[in-house]
């Protein structure tokens, strides 16, 4: 394996650069400065205590947030290795593509985003978006992190084109908000692809989920080995394990067959997309960004097996009774707490109250967003405890 970048990687030494100047690093590149900032940041640590299925106390095996970033960047970082693109920006936009996320996975992010539809509405991706250009607030010349354009472009940008040729939004609805706002300061180019690393970074999220979802559902007990013998490429993998290793029990059955389908998808996407970028033959990144389609992706067959996956966990996991139940909760938790905080924002903290503009107001919805959609499973639960229940007083 060579060390070279290939050509049509993202190089950092070319990179379009930062929205605030800054002074380059003597010992990291600029997309290492990006995902130490990213690692350093305040809403990477809370991803520590943000869950996708299960909320919090559940259990300790279960992934979080925090969790599932660092398999989705272990994926990100093999697969750019092997395409020979930058590793760095892989894996800095593969441990910021969750940081938008509100308490309890989608069900917050779903109650929220209801709530929000009068003002514009929520997305959790472009949540990310604002985390990284406004709300983290550390460094002394500029609110954000001030990352590079290739990361913050591939955090947008990571699932394909927003706009197309003509300016439109690709999807019914209208652009999110921040996206809109961010634009105004800063040309993302949003009827492009963004750069290699990006899409990677996006297979690298769906292997990573689809996979572990299935160790955490056969912990949960929500279904069991037996029901997977059916599933194409998961039933074959399951059956060669047993094969191969008669005998070693339930867990390392499980471990075994979820380590090997990763194995076969990273190199499902690795031989596909090599196979699609000789095809294309980029000189340059750029290429890649105006090309009609991606250029990482799965196999046709891979492709339709995932469908198939997704499906089975969808129906088996997360429309299961026991995590119906949860998001139930978890749904009007989120939406008990943004009621009373856009109609009282003086119950918000005080450094959050200062700044609301009156109950009912545009700003202060938006600003309760930010805040719901920083909390933890944790922090939202004792929350809704100390502001709903009269008998607790801290």
């Amino acid at each position: 394996m060579t060390d070279a970048r290939a050509p049509y990687a993202s190089d950092p030494r070319r990179s379009r650069g930062r929205r605030t100047p800054e002074p380059e690093s003597l010992t990291r590149t600029a997309f290492q400065r990006d995902r130490d900032r990213i690692i350093h940041s305040g809403a990477f640590r809370r991803l520590q205590y943000k869950t996708q299925v299960f909320i919090f106390d559940v259990g300790d095996h279960y992934r979080t947030r925090l969790t599932h970033s660092l398999e989705v960047a272990q994926i990100a970082r093999s697969i750019c290795r092997l395409l020979r693109l930058d590793e760095d920006l892989g894996e800095a936009l593969a441990l910021a593509h969750d940081l938008g996320h509100t308490c309890f996975g989608h069900a917050g992010e779903d109650a929220l985003d209801q709530r929000m539809l009068p003002y514009g509405g929520f997305d959790h991706n472009a949540q990310t978006l604002r985390i990284l250009t406004k709300l983290e607030k550390r460094f002394a010349e500029f609110d954000g992190l001030n990352l590079t354009f290739e990361s913050l472009e591939g955090v947008v940008k990571h699932n394909g084109p927003l706009l197309d040729a003509a300016g439109k939004p690709l999807k019914e609805e209208p652009l999110p908000v921040a996206i809109v706002e961010y634009m105004a300061e800063q040309d993302l180019e949003l009827a492009t692809h963004a750069g290699p690393e990006a899409q990677v970074a996006a297979l690298s999220d769906d292997i990573a989920y689809n996979n572990h979802d299935i160790d955490d559902g056969l912990r949960a007990g929500l279904f069991r080995l037996d029901d997977l013998r059916d599933l194409p490429l998961v039933g074959e993998v399951l059956r060669g394990v047993e094969a191969k290793y008669p005998g070693i029990g339930r867990e390392r059955t499980a471990h075994e067959t979820v380590r090997a389908l990763i194995g076969r998808m990273v190199t499902d996407v690795t031989d596909e997309s090599k196979r699609r970028l000789s095809a294309l033959a980029p000189r340059t990144v750029e290429d890649i960004r105006a090309h009609d389609r991606p250029v990482i992706g799965f196999s046709d067959a891979m492709a339709e097996q995932d469908r198939a996956l997704k499906a089975f966990l969808w129906s088996r996991m997360y429309r299961h009774d026991r995590v119906n139940r949860m998001t139930s909760k978890a749904r009007r938790c989120v939406r008990d707490l943004f009621d009373l905080f856009l109609a009282e924002p003086q119950c918000l903290p005080a450094d959050w109250a200062r700044r609301a503009e009156g109950p009912g107001s545009p700003k202060t919805a938006r600003l309760v967003a930010d805040f719901i959609a920083g909390m933890t499973d944790r922090f939202a639960i004792e929350e809704h405890a100390r502001l709903f229940d009269i008998s607790v007083t801290t």
